[in-house]
């Protein structure tokens, strides 16, 4: 179905307007984009008795989601998650880039990809949203040109299709920052019942910065068959302790194939969702939204700790100061691409 005109939504510091968009499938459901950080606004899906419910976190307001710390629906670039240190060497030279989680860098920094103006233009049922991120910024060498196609498919499938190039080497990994709640009914989703096709994950820090890869087997970590989140949170195990939750990067299945593959499942037993995600990325970080309180909803109220959770397909946190950083680096006349599917239908 076509998209909406865009609608007026607030406005930047510097008085630049801002608008969000509407697309619309053939099974009703509703999602709204924001050019504020190319960010997920609202999803609007029936669940199995067919009455539409908002499946995504958000703020009242383009000021919220401009002051607010958790990334609400946004593009996070250029660099989705941790950098140790806010400090990586490239080419044998060494780049300190902004520190915004204590000493370490965390999705593009104070200013990132997720707090930008993006450039809009509709395309029949898809939108392309591009922006340039220039030499130097959030310390980043190189200039960074990214377009992002959004599409919404009558299969409730969420498309989401990266492209970017630089004229300089750089690190490079941008995901996409939904916090799901498929039931628009319960204030939490320890309910939900989730599984992660992957045998390893990566443990971490009291800094959430990735010491070893471990396999899941024997630990709260093993979702290769669907367990409810809410009852592992309970398990007596180090990691959760460290995190407070789950704040940590699995390793799926087919991360050599390069094509997508379906990596995680979530459902939610009342009201029938289920969110399917599907990616070509190497790694997909699950957090269980935790440090969300306080967090301002739509009415104006905070949320919850565990008010929602994310899946974010991405590299490995971390990974600029790994041995697989080379994987890592976006070089000229090498484009990047990514594509990412969050698909809901019901059981």
């Amino acid at each position: 179905m076509p998209i909406s005109e865009p609608t007026a939504w607030g406005s930047l510091p510097d008085g630049r307007p801002l608008h969000r968009w509407t697309l619309r499938n053939a099974r009703g459901t509703r999602v709204d984009i924001s050019d504020l950080g190319a960010t997920l606004l609202s999803w609007q899906s029936p669940d199995r008795q067919g009455q539409l419910g908002e499946v995504v976190l958000g703020h009242p307001d383009a000021a919220h989601y401009l002051s607010a710390s958790a990334f609400m629906g946004g593009i996070v670039g250029r660099w989705a998650n941790r950098i140790r240190g806010g400090r990586f060497c490239l080419d044998g030279i060494e780049h300190k880039v902004d520190r915004n989680d204590g000493d370490n860098h965390l999705h593009g920094g104070h200013d990132g990809f997720h707090a930008r103006r993006w450039d809009v233009e509709r395309d029949g049922e898809a939108l392309w949203m591009s922006l340039v991120s220039p030499e130097g910024d959030g310390g980043f060498p190189g200039e960074v040109q990214v377009k992002l196609r959004v599409a919404l498919g009558d299969d409730g499938a969420l498309e989401l299709r990266y492209e970017a190039s630089t004229d300089a080497p750089t690190p490079f990994s941008v995901t996409a920052h939904p916090y799901f709640n498929l039931n628009d009914r319960r204030p939490d989703i320890r309910d939900h019942v989730i599984r992660i096709d992957a045998e390893e994950f990566l443990a971490t820090d009291e800094q959430a910065i990735p010491v070893e890869r471990r396999h899941v087997s024997g630990t709260a970590f093993d979702f290769r068959e669907p367990a409810p989140i809410g009852s592992r949170l309970h398990w007596p195990d180090a990691q959760l302790r460290v995190a407070g939750g789950f704040d940590h990067c699995y390793i799926p299945h087919g991360t050599a194939l390069g094509t997508p593959r379906v990596v995680a499942v979530v459902t939610e037993p009342s009201s029938g969702r289920r969110l399917t995600v599907e990616t070509d990325r190497a790694g997909l970080q699950f957090y269980s939204g935790q440090k969300l309180t306080g967090q301002v909803n739509r009415d104006g109220h905070p949320y919850a700790a565990f008010a929602g959770f994310a899946l974010e397909a991405q590299a490995f946190p971390d990974q600029v100061n790994s041995a697989l950083a080379e994987a890592a680096i976006l070089r000229p006349g090498t484009p990047y691409r990514q594509l990412t599917r969050y698909r809901l239908d019901t059981l």
